[in-house]
């Protein structure tokens, strides 16, 4: 199994919102690819910035490949993630899981 992590950052106040956002969208969208195990979406704030790391877990690289692309390093965003994040980070980062 793989794990993807990408990494992001919004504005305190968009907060609520965005973690709305996610679990109507996002979530979603993950979770309809097969080969898709598992998702963890961490977040942590501080007085002006609420920052998230979402780590999801596939099958195999393939089908990463398949919900990102084939250029799969390549961070995924969807349209209203300019109403949130303060940056778009281009890359994700993969590791090989090889214990749970």
């Amino acid at each position: 199994m793989i794990a993807r992590i990408w990494e992001g950052k919004t504005k305190i106040e968009h907060l609520n919102e965005y973690e709305d956002f996610m679990k109507v969208r996002a979530i979603p969208d993950y979770s309809k690819t097969t080969g898709f195990v598992k998702l963890m979406f961490l977040k942590n704030t501080d007085k002006h910035f609420a920052y998230f790391k979402l780590i999801t877990v596939w099958d195999n690289l393939e089908v990463i490949k398949n919900f990102a692309g084939q250029d799969y390093e390549i961070a995924k965003y969807y349209p209203e993630d300019k109403n949130y994040l303060i940056d778009f980070p281009e890359k994700v980062t993969h590791f090989e899981i090889f214990a749970d």
